[in-house]
């Protein structure tokens, strides 16, 4: 996986987070498959099409926090992860 620090695309700018849907239990195969990229100031309600209880891994971008809930429209319990 990525470190948090480099969750900065070619173009220079900032990442928040990116979600990526294949996971394993080898750390070296982590982090692949799709990922769901996460700008700063996001703030989406629902998951896009496609990702629902879907993704599997995470990396956090420093400064930055990503909080995820259980249910649809940020209902039921929460979970922040940060770098």
């Amino acid at each position: 996986c990525p470190t948090a620090a480099d969750l900065r695309p070619v173009n220079g700018t900032r990442l928040c987070a990116q979600l990526y849907a294949d996971n394993s239990p080898y750390y070296d195969q982590c982090c692949a498959g799709e990922v769901l990229v996460v700008p700063p100031g996001t703030d989406m309600p629902y998951m896009p099409r496609g990702w629902s209880a879907r993704a599997s891994s995470l990396v956090v971008g420093t400064r930055c926090e990503l909080t995820v809930w259980s249910g649809k429209a940020k209902k039921g319990k929460s979970r922040r992860f940060s770098a």
